[in-house]
């Protein structure tokens, strides 16, 4: 089961699956996390040791993050009134 965790000081959702995606399946796995009704996929992008990929929730951006050096995924918002939704993003997800 993959852990989600809101992190009020950094202004970050850290995410926690049970086995890491591969670089070359990042996308793939991005894509099946964030299936939702109330998720949009805008964009991915990936580089050598970072992939992104950006998404709307409640009319508002934010970047899931998988650093492949330090094997982290991270959602972080765009913006002052996305970071504001983080914890409820958190849940939901949840």
């Amino acid at each position: 089961m993959t852990q989600i965790e809101y992190d009020h000081t950094h202004k970050c959702i850290l995410i926690n699956p049970i086995e890491l995606p591969n670089d070359e399946d990042f996308e793939l796995w991005s894509t099946l996390f964030l299936h939702s009704d109330e998720v949009t996929l805008n964009e991915y992008s990936a580089g050598a040791d970072r992939h992104q990929v950006r998404f709307t929730y409640n009319h508002q951006t934010f970047n899931l993050n998988y650093e492949h050096y330090s094997q982290s995924i991270w959602i972080n918002a765009e913006g002052h009134e996305a970071e504001h939704l983080l914890a409820a993003l958190a849940f939901y997800l949840g």
